[in-house]
């Protein structure tokens, strides 16, 4: 266990320091919360296939319907964790309504939900779709956190104290010292 340690701080350390608190701690709430909604995913993907929608006889049209209900609840899953715990420093900063934080959470986690869509629908050509989809959220999930990160949860910038001090007025040429 030291050793991978070692290794992920050796790797953290060659990041910008900028970023470094930012994976030490966040992405490490993010992976948990990422983790719980994993087992969301497959808990609901699993029920999907084999019993929800078992009605539909074409395999990969039934695995399109169940990984569209997956993703959803472990997407709503995991906004709502990740508001709660991963960014929850941001909260006060953030003052729109929850829906609207969600549908920004969605966009911002567009491009990842894509992503494992596409490839747990390729990957399931190639092995057991859970596994498939284990792999593909593994794969999206860098994506998710940097785009909720940068977007849905991002931190405002302090505005600087005044304009003025930034930029004082010009001198009064009547004025004499």
């Amino acid at each position: 266990m030291s050793t991978l340690r070692s290794f992920a701080e050796a790797v953290i350390r060659r990041l910008p320091e900028r970023l470094q608190p930012m994976v030490r701690w966040r992405f490490i709430k993010f992976g948990v919360v990422g983790a719980s909604g994993t087992v969301v995913n497959l808990a609901v993907l699993y029920l999907a296939q084999e019993f929800l929608f078992n009605w539909i006889a074409d395999f990969h049209d039934r695995l399109n319907y169940s990984i569209a209900l997956a993703i959803t609840v472990a997407t709503i899953s995991n906004f709502y964790w990740n508001r709660r715990l991963t960014w929850r420093d941001r909260k006060h900063e953030v003052h729109h309504s929850a829906l609207f934080l969600f549908s920004k959470y969605v966009m911002a986690a567009g491009l990842a939900i894509v992503l494992q869509s596409l490839l747990t629908k390729w990957l399931a050509l190639y092995m057991h779709y859970l596994l498939a989809n284990v792999l593909a959220i593994v794969l999206s999930s860098v994506c998710n956190f940097v785009a909720n990160d940068r977007m849905t949860f991002r931190r405002r910038r302090a505005k600087i104290a005044t304009d003025s001090a930034a930029h004082p007025p010009p001198a009064d040429v009547h004025d004499k010292p």
